[in-house]
Order: structure tokens, then C-alpha cells, then sequence
């Protein structure tokens, strides 16, 4: 496991807290301490699992297919040979925009020409090429974007500002996440976003390095109308009521909102203003209660660290994918709505959970008992992720509910989860069996992934279940939590009650692995561009606990 995921090693200091902070804070009753490390891990969370990384176009063969060949040069004297010179400028404005940016610069020292050639190359800018160098060290590891200190992310700024200025050619990519923009001259931000819009900038990930965390983006960034990515961390969304309807993104095909504080009737205002919009991802909504999703291009939304926030897919059409990695509600709040009403495309659903979500289908709230009719049944999803406390009658009973929604599931990803007070309760076979058919589980249900097992009894009777009752199950995969057992004979002795029975597919294979990392922490095991990537067929399958693909 990399040694971010879940890191409380970091200093304190990674976001120093100036003395208007701790105040605002501390007056509030705000455990300072606390607040410090769950920064940390959001934001170890947004750079190195949701963030997408800078693009490496020299690092890997045929990465820049649209750069064509040189014309061949004219024959000469070999003592008389300048290649370069006969190249044409397009060329070469495509060549330098693939070097990183501070070589790309330093190019414009050359001759008069190349000065020319820089200043009207598509830009590609990323910060990390400007921090100094991250060698490791004897003894120490390599920098990481946590550790950048102020001063290192005033000298980024200060070039960030100076290349904007020289630069005169289009902006292909902008990636600006290591400034803390509080520091910057005041209206600086606004000129960058000025600069980057004038010349057209077509990706762009902006992160405000806190503190604070509510830093309200410019107004002027809703006139940047050629991005097609856009990612935003840490960032204030402004009040959208008073803008002019004519405002768009008429090209953004994918929206990530990182930690940022947006309002519901804010979220539904860039909804309708994006036509193409095909991916949207968020990572700790704030203030935001209230996804409506209603979209006709969307095809993917990805949530993670979803906090007290209802998903209602009231008109989506296109919508495929739905990956939420992690829910949290507050103790004694409700449980939060997870609503399906138009998304005839959903394919990909999960994770659900029993003790946090209601599930709504159409009109009809889904309940211990709730029979399956059309009404309550989506049969489009094929792929299904779920997150049940096991030792909880209500949940259990719910599981069997969830699970008659959704008659076509061929793939079925399910983790134990043990973090409850709830008193535990004794489930055998029988109770799994009296609950009445499941279509997927019976007719349809292929491969079935179970992770955080741990050997408890109500785990092993849910999996004895399903070994006598799916009759076209070809893979189960039990999934140990890490350090549950200490040697895979015990491993072994835990799963063997499963042979005793008679299974409903005899040519059923079973495979047991060990998590590669600690209950909890795979929940960071994320990324949200292999979620968006069509050509992965289960994004559930690529959990780092698995180690194999199905």
C-alpha cells in the first residue's frame, strides 16, 4: 500500500493554521488537532486518489499521436546539416508544448525564432514541474504535494504568473494545485483566470491549499467557456443567482468538485449549464444536502466521502455509472436517500448501504418486505456494490430487500462491515432462505466478491447461502480482512463449513486472498478516472484488496 493512504504521520504543520484561523475554530469548540489530521487525510484523499495527475507526454511511447512527422530534411553536406532549422514552425510548436514547461520556456532563449515559437505554443502547465526537484534523499523520502511550504507555493505563483504574462499561444492544460491562494496578491487568482480564458485553456485543476477552506472562486471563472475537464479543490463556489442565464461551459465533458462549499441550488445551476457533461465527480460535498441529478449527457458520477447528501437521479438518460465509495451521516441523522427514478442506462450501482441509505425506486420507498414488482425493480444494472453490517438484523433483512431491486445482477461486490454497537444477532442459513427468492442471486449472478471477511457466523451463513442457492455462480472470492487470520491454514479451517453443503453450480470456483491493506483504508484505494474509464468493464474489480481480476 502506498504509504499516503491514511497517513497520520504528516506534520501539523503540512497546513499551517494562522492566528484568524485557530480563533474562528477554537471559538467554535473545534478540536484543533483533529481537524488538522482529517484535513490531511482529505487532502491526501484529492492529490494522489481523485485528482487527476498532471500528463506525462515524453514518459510513454506514442503519447502524443497528434504530433506529425518532420518533413525530411533537404540533402546537404553533412558538415552543413541543420535539421532543426527546416522544421516548420507548427512542428515545432507542437514539440515544445510536450517539454515541461520550465524547458519549454527556457527554449525562447535560443534565437529570435524560437522566442516567437514558445510564446504560440499550446500551452501545457503544470506546477509540479516548477517546485524543486523531489529526489529522495538518504534516509528520507521523496517530497510529496502535502509538503510544499508556503514559501515554495509563493515561488510557484510568482512563476505561474510570469508564464500566463509571455505566453501568447493557446492554453491546452492548466494544473494549479499547490498555491495557497490566500497568500496571493489580492486579484491575482481573477487575472490568472483572465489569462487562462483569453487564450482559450481547455483542462484546468485549480486547488486552494488551505487555510482557508471556503475561499469563494471569482466570478470571472464562469467566463471561461472552452474547458472540457475542469477540477476544483478547496474552492468557495459563488452565489450563482445573480448571474446572466446565457452562462455555460457549452464544452465541459467532466466536473470534479473537490471538498468544495457549494449550495444545492448551485450544484443544479452548472448541471443545466453543462449540455455535454459526461462525468461528474465530488469528494466531500459541503453545504451541499441535495443531488438532483437531471442531466442528459451525464454517463458517470462518482462520490466520495459523501457526507449527509441524498442522490436523486430524477432525469437521467444517459447516466451509467454511479460509484459511491464511502458514505457518512452523522450519528442521529437519518438515513439518506438514494433515489433511481429516470436512469434506463444504469449499469453500475454501488456501494450501497442498508444502515446509511433508503433506497427509493420511482415512487416507491424500499422496505424489510417490500415485494418485487416492476415498479420496484431496476433491471438494467448488471453490476452491484453493497456495504452491510452483517451482525445487524435490520440490515441483513434489508440486504435481502436491496437485492430483489436489481434482478439482473451478474456481479455482485459485497464487504462486511464490522464497525457497529449495535448488539449482534445470529443468522443461520435458514433465515437467508425463508426470506423468499432473489432473482439475481437464483438466475443470474455470475461473480461474487466478498470483502472484510472475518469468519463471523452470519458472514458464513450468507455465503452458504449463496453456494446452495446461485445456480450460475462461477466465481466466489472471499476476501480476508488484513491480520484477521494468522496463517492461511486457519484461513482455511474458517471457510470449510462452505464444502459441507451441496452447491447449486457444482463447477463453482472458490478463492480466498488476504487484503493487502488494513479494514478502512481500502476505501482509499480509489481513483476516480479508472471509475469514468469505459473500457473498464468492473470498476469495483480493480479494489486493490482483490490483487486479481475476474
Amino acid at each position: 500500500m502506498d504509504n499516503h493512504v491514511g497517513s497520520q504521520s504528516h506534520s501539523q504543520e503540512t497546513f499551517p493554521m494562522d492566528d484568524e484561523t485557530q480563533a474562528f475554530y477554537g471559538s467554535r469548540g473545534v478540536d484543533l488537532q483533529s481537524l488538522q489530521l482529517n484535513l490531511i487525510r482529505a487532502f491526501t484523499c484529492l492529490y494522489y486518489y481523485v485528482l487527476p495527475s498532471p500528463p506525462s507526454f515524453l514518459s510513454s511511447p506514442g503519447a502524443a499521436p497528434d504530433v506529425p512527422p518532420p518533413p525530411p530534411p533537404p540533402q546537404q553536406p553533412q558538415a552543413a546539416v541543420d535539421r532543426i532549422s527546416t522544421l516548420p514552425d507548427s512542428f515545432l510548436r507542437r514539440v515544445v508544448s510536450l517539454l515541461p514547461i520550465e524547458d519549454g520556456a527556457r527554449t525562447a532563449a535560443l534565437s529570435r525564432r524560437w522566442r516567437g515559437v514558445w510564446r504560440a505554443a499550446p500551452l501545457v502547465l503544470a506546477d509540479s514541474d516548477l517546485l524543486p526537484a523531489a529526489a529522495a534523499t538518504a534516509g528520507r523520502p521523496c517530497r510529496t504535494m502535502l509538503e510544499v511550504s508556503p514559501a515554495e507555493s509563493m515561488a510557484v505563483a510568482d512563476a505561474v504568473t510570469r508564464i500566463l504574462a509571455a505566453h501568447q499561444g493557446p492554453i491546452r492544460y492548466a494544473h494549479i494545485v499547490s498555491c495557497y491562494i490566500k497568500q496571493l496578491i489580492p486579484g491575482l487568482l481573477a487575472r490568472w483566470l483572465h489569462l487562462l480564458a483569453i487564450n482559450g485553456v481547455r483542462e484546468l485543476f485549480l486547488v486552494n491549499r488551505p487555510w482557508p477552506l471556503n475561499m469563494i472562486l471569482p466570478v470571472g471563472f464562469f467566463g471561461i467557456a472552452t474547458l472540457t475537464r475542469l477540477y476544483l479543490g478547496a474552492f468557495a463556489f459563488p452565489d450563482t443567482a445573480a448571474l446572466p442565464p446565457t452562462v455555460q461551459f457549452p464544452h465541459l465533458e467532466e466536473l470534479g468538485l473537490l471538498c468544495v462549499y457549494i449550495q444545492n441550488r448551485d450544484m443544479e445551476f452548472v448541471l443545466a449549464r453543462t449540455p455535454v457533461l459526461k462525468t461528474l465527480c465530488i469528494q466531500m460535498n459541503i453545504l451541499m444536502t441535495r443531488l438532483r441529478i437531471v442531466s442528459r449527457s451525464l454517463r458517470c458520477l462518482h462520490i466520495i466521502g459523501g457526507t449527509e447528501l441524498d442522490v436523486l437521479m430524477e432525469d437521467a438518460p444517459m447516466l451509467e455509472r454511479v460509484i459511491m465509495w464511502s458514505t457518512l451521516v452523522r450519528n442521529g441523522s437519518q438515513r439518506k436517500v438514494i433515489k433511481i427514478g429516470c436512469a434506463p442506462a444504469l449499469t453500475v450501482l454501488g456501494y450501497l448501504e442498508p444502515a446509511l441509505h433508503v433506497l427509493e425506486i420511482g415512487n416507491t420507498l424500499i422496505k424489510d418486505g417490500t415485494r418485487a414488482s416492476r415498479s420496484t425493480m431496476v433491471p438494467s444494472v448488471n453490476i452491484l456494490a453493497l456495504r452491510v453490517y452483517f451482525g445487524v438484523h435490520n440490515n441483513a433483512t434489508m440486504l435481502s430487500s436491496f437485492l430483489r431491486c436489481f434482478p439482473n445482477v451478474k456481479r455482485l461486490h459485497l464487504e462486511s462491515d464490522h464497525k457497529t454497537v449495535e448488539p449482534t444477532c445470529k443468522l443461520s442459513v435458514n433465515f437467508w432462505q425463508e426470506g423468499g427468492a432473489i432473482e439475481c442471486v437464483q438466475s443470474h449472478m455470475e461473480v461474487m466478491i466478498f470483502y472484510g471477511f472475518q469468519g463471523a457466523p452470519n458472514e458464513l451463513s450468507f455465503l452458504q447461502y449463496i453456494l446452495e442457492s446461485a445456480r450460475m455462480l462461477k466465481n466466489l472470492v472471499v476476501v480476508f480482512s488484513k491480520g484477521s487470520f494468522t496463517s492461511k491454514a486457519k484461513a482455511n479451517k474458517k471457510l470449510k463449513p462452505l464444502f459441507a453443503g451441496k452447491w447449486a453450480n457444482q463447477d463453482c470456483s472458490l478463492v480466498h486472498v488476504e487484503s493487502a491493506v488494513k479494514e478502512g483504508d481500502d476505501r482509499f484505494w480509489l481513483n476516480s478516472e479508472s471509475g469514468s474509464d469505459f473500457s473498464i468493464k468492473d470498476p469495483f474489480v480493480r479494489h486493490p484488496a482483490l490483487g486479481l481480476e475476474i
